[in-house]
């Protein structure tokens, strides 16, 4: 491991505005702020936002900077991605903003139900083989994770520049409980839309349409499976 990557990771022990959970304190258990991360972690009563492999943290500090009206969280499993985001915080001393180093499956052990009102996905990895679908952060099973932090009437925010992924992604949300509204599948077409990742950025710049949708979390009852069915085959792509 490189000097470099060794410096920030002692240095983001100092950083109060980035949670770092070991494994071991929230596999098979809640974390401590579970519940509490409006009292003490934010300590005010403002909407939570998360976004989910935030990298950098560039557009969890920007969107914080531009809407003091909520809390912003990003969340990342890459010590070393969030050193630069968790370093602006703490060096602008951004009360709305913070980052978290955990893995998005244990999401649901570190947020309450009903104490998350929007979660962004940008640009995630596409996975584009059906055999790692499951993979996919818009796939099913991850739905039904953000259905249990989510409040109801809660937000899914989700762009990707990958055409099958978006394809995939808006025939998933309305399955697991999220009503579409403003798809598009050329966000920027008349001009710069909201802020921007730098991924995106540089996509907008080479000409690269950006897709965007937004799902709304409503009432959904998952359907039972017969006991006697058998598991669907899964398509394994060469």
């Amino acid at each position: 491991m490189g000097k470099d990557k060794l410096k920030k990771f002692a240095e983001n022990k100092t950083f109060r505005c980035l949670v770092q959970p070991e494994f071991d304190e929230i596999f098979g258990k809640d974390h401590p702020l579970k519940g509490r991360w409006h009292a003490d972690f934010f300590r005010n009563d403002r909407p939570i936002v998360l976004e989910l492999g935030c990298g950098k943290g560039e557009y969890t500090v920007a969107l914080a900077a531009d809407d003091p009206a909520r809390n912003y969280i990003g969340v990342d499993i890459k010590g070393a991605r969030l050193w630069r985001g968790a370093k602006t915080v703490t060096e602008e001393g951004m009360p709305n903003a913070g980052f978290l180093r955990t893995q998005i499956e244990l999401i649901d052990r570190c947020f309450a139900p009903d104490e998350v009102d929007l979660l962004y996905i940008n640009f995630c990895d596409p996975w584009p083989s059906k055999r790692h679908a499951k993979r996919r952060l818009t796939h099913g099973n991850f739905l039904k994770l953000y259905r249990q932090v989510l409040k109801m009437g809660g937000q899914i925010h989700f762009k990707t520049d990958n055409q099958p992924l978006f394809e995939f992604s808006v025939e998933e949300l309305p399955q697991f409980g999220f009503e579409l509204s403003e798809v598009t599948r050329n966000l920027h077409e008349n001009g710069p839309v909201g802020v921007m990742t730098d991924y995106e950025a540089k996509f907008h710049e080479l000409g690269q349409p950006i897709n965007r949708c937004v799902g709304t979390m409503v009432d959904w009852e998952e359907p039972e499976v017969p006991e006697d069915a058998e598991p669907a085959e899964e398509t394994v792509e060469e």
